[in-house]
């Protein structure tokens, strides 16, 4: 037990160094909250710039909201609870597998430190988007996991900080399934997760940006604002119901597995779930609401 405290407290102590350096610009490529802000301002130019649907006002309906979530999410978060959670639960599966004579090494099938740059962060965007691909299916199918969804489909009005409104317990199933995937191929660095982490982010906010971009032929490839917007439809055929356009980054998966669709431009359908009027407006009740939930 003390080892796994131990975990924790250091868990905490350099993350909160590191968050420090982050706003204080001693790190370079690795700034991820300088890079965040960074992202946002450029798309959120993009969208006042050119919107696509012009009578959307630019500070739109649940803007402010998006900006706490984005900030709690990706800092606050990982202060709290969520980097000393994963720490110590990969630590107590590493401790499980020893009883049983194992390692996470014996899952690795290759190590991608030895392919040549483009090669290996390929594999490890590959890996990750497909992976979080099939997570984000689940989290559509399931009533529990929904429950949690519902938060990121309570958007009435896209932008591009809607990207980041989602439930704290998401990176929570994200990052366990995401956990045996990487431990297969293992090996990337800290840098290799930089490079993906800010494409994804960029690809993620300009999907949900108020902007009429399809990227052209590349729209079988990458996920878009035009394909995204129809995920976040309110109305759907009854043979869609648990969703539609899944792709987090990469669209080729919905075009793969068949659950592409966009019968029209999306411009001005209406956004949201079913009974979306009752569901919570303000964080802490849309934080609390999965868990009253039978």
């Amino acid at each position: 037990m003390e080892k796994y405290l131990e975990i924790i407290k250091n868990s905490y102590s350099s993350y909160w160094s590191y968050l420090k350096k982050s706003i204080l610009m001693d790190l370079n490529w690795e700034n991820y909250f300088y890079g965040l802000l960074l992202i946002s301002i450029v798309v959120w130019t993009l969208e006042m710039a050119f919107p696509w649907r012009k009578n959307q006002p630019r500070f739109r309906k649940g803007f402010w909201l998006d900006i706490f979530y984005m900030f709690f999410n990706f800092f606050i978060l990982n202060l709290i609870v969520l980097i000393a959670l994963s720490n110590s639960a990969a630590e107590v599966f590493n401790d499980l597998l020893g009883l049983v004579g194992m390692s996470i090494s014996n899952f690795q099938l290759l190590d991608i430190n030895k392919l040549p740059f483009a090669a290996r962060i390929l594999l490890f965007f590959v890996v990750v988007d497909f992976t979080q691909w099939w997570t984000h299916r689940l989290l559509h199918r399931f009533e529990f996991l929904w429950n949690f969804h519902k938060v990121h489909h309570s958007v009435k009005q896209m932008g591009f900080a809607a990207h980041l409104r989602y439930h704290w317990m998401e990176p929570i199933i994200y990052n366990s399934l995401r956990y045996i995937p990487l431990a297969i191929i293992g090996g990337f660095s800290a840098q290799d997760v930089a490079f993906v982490h800010f494409f994804a982010i960029t690809i993620g906010h300009l999907n949900h940006a108020n902007v009429n971009l399809n990227y052209g032929f590349l729209k079988y490839i990458f996920n878009n604002p035009q394909m995204h917007i129809w995920h976040h439809a309110k109305e759907l055929p009854e043979n869609r119901k648990y969703g539609v356009n899944f792709a987090l980054t990469l669209s080729i998966w919905d075009y793969l597995f068949q659950t592409n669709y966009i019968p029209y431009s999306g411009k001005n359908i209406e956004l949201g779930f079913e009974d979306d009027e009752k569901f919570p407006k303000n964080f802490f009740q849309q934080g609390i609401y999965p868990f009253g939930k039978k």
